[in-house]
């Protein structure tokens, strides 16, 4: 049984992406294997402060004034500040318990989990969930963006192990940042495949709500450049002419929504709903005929596995973490990066062949439950836990053998010198 301490930007209610959802299903998962977890996350309006929920302690660090606004993207002075309070509510929630282990989720929590690691004296896990320059393409184009990428590699020496979430990740991990590949553990994400099933009635709804005359295709997720939303758009003139009534519903908001919108204005297929939580969400992944992934990077795709989980047949770009998650043929289908003209393709053949999507889904549905389910998940952390914590202590034994070794040996005073 381990203790842990947990850091995380974001964490129920306050949702952003994936990151606060993997974090909540972690945290309450070695909850339940019998495991005690503090969450220490930024304040959400309307939260308490400190609270125990489904057995995790959470406790929520308010802003600091100056309020920092984000321009550019910039997260840079934004982050500073919020580490600042997060720092303080951890140091506090340290008072009443001791910790085995510090576990930190991404670069924005950085400074607050090395300091921790000090403070503490208990290893650091960092869970790496994506990168800076895979989000840019291997190009940093910024002053901050390279600071980011700065954080994430001192985040990731300093941690004495690191989590990914595939072996694309190790690899890119291992080249940008120099970790020893011994030194990386690849733990998938995982999906409650239960909370993906939508009831018949919500799944008509969203049907009635968003369904024309012929196959619904949707997306969800952030509305940033590297999801890929902008190849999505530029396959629906060539899905429509062979799908007549095809609708695409873009779910989901980002800095990236107001150029999307542009660039499908005058294409009525599309729609955008903003963000969606909770059961309009599941209800549309289950109203759709393909949900499309078409990410130019994706770490993971967990994303991909909530659509199998909902009974949705997915059409996903071969990249990154969803090359390794969906077999082409079998638990989804797959089409080149970028290329529109094989997005609308790979998924104009699940759209046509519905006995052939069917089975798609099934399989999916089959692989998502044996091999992405969260108590086998939460068990290899708990796992990457005792590793770093074994770690650590050899750490500790060799520093102190080489003090040992260099403390002068006594010698006692010749009385004739």
């Amino acid at each position: 049984m381990s203790r842990i301490l947990m850091l995380s930007w974001e964490y129920p209610p306050l949702l952003v992406g994936g990151l606060g959802r993997h974090v909540h299903a972690l945290a309450t998962t070695l909850v339940r294997a019998g495991h005690e977890v503090t969450v220490v996350t930024r304040h959400a309006p309307g939260a308490l402060l400190e609270e125990y929920t489904e057995g995790v302690r959470v406790v929520r660090a308010p802003d600091d004034p100056p309020h920092f606004d984000v321009t550019g993207g910039n997260l840079l002075a934004w982050a500073v500040a919020f580490n600042h309070t997060l720092t303080r509510a951890a140091l506090h929630a340290a008072r009443t318990g001791a910790f085995d282990v510090v576990h930190a989720h991404d670069w924005l929590v950085a400074h607050t989990a090395v300091t921790l690691r000090e403070h503490l004296d208990v290893p650091l896990v960092a869970t790496i969930h994506a990168t800076e320059s895979g989000r840019h393409q291997g190009y940093l184009p910024a002053a901050h963006n390279r600071t980011i990428d700065d954080i994430e590699r001192w985040l990731a020496t300093e941690a004495v192990r690191v989590i990914v979430c595939s072996a694309y990740m190790k690899r890119e991990i291992g080249r940008h940042f120099d970790v020893p590949a011994n030194r990386v553990d690849v733990v998938h994400n995982g999906v409650d495949a239960l909370r993906w099933r939508a009831r018949p009635r919500a799944v008509a709804a969203a049907r009635a709500q968003w369904a024309g005359d012929g196959p619904l295709v949707s997306y969800a997720g952030r509305l940033v450049y590297e999801k890929g939303v902008q190849h999505l758009i530029a396959a629906v003139p060539a899905l429509r002419s062979r799908f007549p009534g095809l609708r695409v519903v873009i779910a989901g908001d980002g800095p990236y929504r107001a150029d999307l919108e542009t660039l499908a204005a005058g294409t009525p297929e599309v729609s955008f709903t903003g963000f969606l939580g909770g059961h309009e969400l599941t209800a549309l992944m289950g109203a759709s005929d393909c949900y499309v992934v078409p990410s130019i990077y994706e770490p993971f795709g967990m994303v991909a596995l909530e659509a199998a989980a909902a009974g949705t047949p997915v059409a996903v770009a071969g990249t990154g973490g969803l090359d390794e998650i969906v077999e082409h043929g079998v638990t989804g289908v797959k089409f080149t990066p970028a290329d529109p003209a094989a997005l609308a393709e790979a998924t104009g053949w699940v759209l046509g062949d519905r006995d052939f999507a069917r089975s798609l889904a099934l399989r999916a549905r089959d692989r998502v439950r044996a091999d992405f389910n969260w108590p086998a998940i939460a068990d290899r952390t708990a796992a990457v836990y005792d590793h770093a914590r074994a770690a650590d202590a050899d750490r500790v034994s060799r520093e102190a053998e080489h003090v040992l070794a260099h403390i002068p040996a006594h010698t006692t005073p010749d009385p004739n010198s």
